[in-house]
C-alpha cells in the first residue's frame, strides 16, 4: 500500500491529519506503511500534481475524498464530516479509506 500525505507548510491542519491517518495504519495493521510527505511550495506544483488542497491523503495514488469535479489548487482543504466541515478527515473516515469499519 503507497500513502501519500500532501500539505503546505501553512496548513493549520496537516500535522493532525498525519496523528489521525497514523493512528488509523496502526489500528489495522498497517503501522509498518510508510507515509510519503509531499510539501506542495506553490501554485504550478499544486496544478501540476492535481493538489486539491491541503492536506490530501492518496491511498494508492487515489484520493478518496475526493469529489466530482473538486477544484485543483493551493488552499486549505476541507471535508465533510458528521460534525460538519472540518480541516482534516475524521478518524472513522480514514478508516474507511483502508477498507475498515469502526462500528
Amino acid at each position: 500500500m503507497r500513502v501519500e500525505l500532501q500539505y503546505f507548510e501553512g496548513c493549520p491542519s496537516w500535522r493532525q491529519t498525519d496523528q489521525v491517518l497514523r493512528q488509523a495504519l496502526e489500528a489495522v495493521g498497517l503501522a509498518d506503511v510508510d507515509v510519503d510527505y509531499v510539501l506542495v511550495d506553490s501554485i504550478e506544483q499544486a496544478e501540476a500534481i492535481g493538489f486539491r488542497g491541503s492536506p490530501t491523503v492518496l491511498i494508492d495514488d487515489v484520493d478518496p475524498f475526493a469529489g466530482e469535479g473538486g477544484a485543483v489548487g493551493f488552499a486549505c482543504r476541507l471535508y465533510r464530516t458528521p460534525e460538519g466541515l472540518r480541516g482534516t478527515p475524521t478518524y472513522e473516515q480514514i478508516l474507511a479509506t483502508l477498507g475498515v469499519s469502526n462500528t
